[in-house]
């Protein structure tokens, strides 16, 4: 039997869930394939800048520690979701899935970027020298992007494309990209993989309320959707972090949120489950930055069912922000003459009809089933519910019709985040059980090397400077530095390269370690978390453990933030480096905790009702001795 499985996982969709699941297998010993149609890994949650109930940092927290261990801790969107086991595959979709539980052949179509990913350095000089404008998508339209574009800042993988449809051939980006990244000539294509179970993560889509006429949006400059809003008043966004209606540019004073917008009504009869407690975040994240601002919420019903959920709706209620709220469903929203204000008609709980003016109304709106729902219901011949989201089995939610084929998340119905990162790491249970006999066979088996041991040795400390094209060496005066920092104790070797990334720059630093004899190495170089991995693996390579690097980001830090003045990105570029080679000499090798550890393959679960019994059964399914005490 184990011979007819195969120790892969398809993972499709790339929001929090298909990344927790990702995540969850890849810690397993499974070998993953991550697939998500977007250049760029996130979802929606990579358009929220804080998410309820405690309103932390959205891209900060959507993948929080899961692991001890220190090289693969941190999962966030600003630090590169990078995993030995996990292979990204964006800008893709499902073409076609054949076989059965532990033996699926699956097409993925790959669209073209029409840029090299493996040449293309991130300068970002393409952008800067693109004459065309488009709407931007990720701020949902507000404000300009150009044709060739990465999707937000510090994306991930941050990869760069050209919309082509837009996009006018006239070959400057071209002209300007020194590594010759520009393939105009790519096609898309297909790839053929071989994975004994899939997830489907692929999220949902949210209501468009242009239908409902009543409201005005697509009519009125100032009624936007819950998500327009997000982009709005992100720090990240348009407006740079500023509240201003799109009308006129200037601060509203009174704000009026409509719920139920696409949910609850004759043709979407459920509850979107999310737009409650959204509201309740947006409104207080306003009045935290503005508090004199006057936020309304129109209701039918506060439906917040999760852990602490209550708790923040009467936080923002009270003293503490003074959000009001007004159980009502407005008729009509009607903008002012003149003004572009706005006026919501709505009766109160007493029957009188009341008219309000406003400077911005926010729509909330639901969540619907994504119209790509439709085409994975077909390839994978899998029912979908009346409402067009995945169909799973009543008593086990991340289980679908087809065996070996798992959903989590809103593809199956609106849930909240915490719902949904729940379901991920019970889809990814499940799969772990069905594929218990092959766990490990596909993952990548790290060979250790022989490690340096530099304790008592004088540090001999090499340092590596990256032009990254001109985008470095155009603004910071990389002489200077390298005269610099030869004159400081324990370095050996300065050396400039035009791209520390590319693979023959490793190489080279492998040898001019063993030549040199380099026990210590500090590069700078840009976006240091993107590329630790790979200097880490040269270094090790080379005999160094990880922790004798020290990587220094000289482009984001210097030569962007000061592209104006030279003089203060060098000097700020000759601190920077020499701070890294001050720590890099007192560096010692970590003896880390020894992988894998002596671990029992028993687990004690205390709790003899459902979620008990459901957590023993699978941990049993997987192979593991259980001790079930019904406590």
């Amino acid at each position: 039997m184990k011979n007819n499985k195969d120790g892969a996982v398809l993972v499709v969709g790339g929001g929090i869930g298909g990344m927790k699941a990702s995540f969850d297998l890849a810690e397993m010993g499974f070998k993953v394939s991550l697939v998500d149609r977007q250049p760029s890994l996130g979802g929606v949650l990579s358009q929220l800048d804080k998410w309820f109930p405690d309103n932390s940092c959205a891209m900060c927290q959507i993948m929080p520690s899961f692991s001890l261990n220190r090289k693969t801790s941190e999962f966030c969107l600003r630090s590169h979701f990078q995993h030995p086991n996990i292979d990204i595959i964006t800008h893709s979709s499902l073409d076609e899935v054949t076989g059965s539980a532990g033996d699926f052949k699956v097409s993925l179509k790959r669209k073209a970027l029409y840029v090299d990913p493996e040449k293309c350095t991130g300068c970002g000089i393409c952008v800067e020298k693109c004459p065309v404008e488009i709407k931007d998508e990720f701020n949902e339209g507000f404000g300009l992007q150009k044709a060739i574009y990465v999707r937000y800042p510090q994306a991930t993988p941050p990869l760069y494309l050209i919309n082509l449809d837009k996009c006018t051939r006239c070959g400057i980006c071209e002209k300007h990209c020194e590594p010759q990244a520009i393939e105009f000539s790519q096609q898309d294509s297909v790839e053929q993989i071989n994975v004994g179970a899939i997830i489907l993560a692929a999220g949902f889509e949210e209501f468009d309320p242009g239908g409902i006429s009543e409201y005005g949006y697509s009519r009125f400059l100032n009624v936007v959707t819950s998500i327009e809003l997000e982009r709005m008043f992100s720090g990240g966004g348009p407006y740079k972090g500023m509240l201003v209606r799109p009308s006129d540019g200037k601060m509203p004073k009174k704000i009026a949120f409509i719920q139920c917008v696409g949910s609850r009504d004759h043709q979407r009869k459920y509850c979107s489950s999310v737009c409650c407690m959204y509201a309740t975040k947006e409104a207080m994240l306003i009045k935290k930055i503005i508090p004199q601002v006057d936020c309304q919420i129109f209701f039918m019903d506060m439906r917040t069912y999760g852990k602490g959920y209550d708790e923040y709706y009467n936080r923002a209620e009270g003293g503490e922000y003074g959000v009001k709220y007004i159980r009502s469903r407005p008729s009509a929203v009607e903008e002012v003459s003149g003004s572009k204000d706005l006026r919501i008609v709505y009766q109160t709980e007493t029957a009188e009809l009341q008219k309000e003016d406003f400077d911005l109304v926010v729509l909330s709106v639901g969540l619907q089933a994504p119209d790509k729902a439709q085409r994975l219901s077909k390839i994978l011949d899998i029912e979908l519910t009346e409402d067009g989201f995945f169909s799973t089995k009543r008593f086990s939610t991340v289980e679908t019709e087809r065996e070996g084929i798992y959903v989590c998340g809103a593809l199956s119905e609106p849930k909240d985040i915490s719902e949904t990162v729940t379901e991920a790491s019970s889809a990814a249970a499940k799969v772990a059980s069905l594929l218990s006999q092959v766990r490990g066979s596909k993952a990548k088996k790290k060979t250790p090397s022989e490690e340096l041991d530099v304790s008592g040795l004088d540090p001999r400390v090499g340092v590596f400077l990256c032009r990254c094209g001109t985008s470095i060496a155009e603004v910071i005066d990389l002489k200077q530095v390298s005269e610099y920092v030869k004159k400081m104790p324990g370095v050996v070797w300065v050396e400039e390269n035009p791209y520390l990334c590319k693979s023959e720059a490793q190489e080279k630093i492998k040898k001019i370690i063993a030549e040199q004899k380099l026990n210590r190495v500090v590069a700078a170089l840009c976006s240091p978390r993107l590329y630790k991995s790979r200097f880490i693996d040269a270094i090790g390579q080379a005999g160094l453990a990880p922790n004798l690097l020290e990587l220094v980001n000289i482009r984001e830090q210097c030569s962007w933030v000061h592209r104006n003045d030279s003089e203060a990105a060098t000097e700020k570029a000759k601190n920077l480096v020499a701070m890294g080679i001050a720590k890099c000499r007192h560096l010692n090798v970590i003896n880390e905790i020894p992988s894998p550890l002596s671990v029992e393959p028993k687990g004690l679960v205390i709790g003899g009702g459902l979620a008990g019994l459901s957590s023993s059964l699978a941990l049993a399914e997987q192979g593991f001795e259980v001790f079930l005490f019904g406590y």
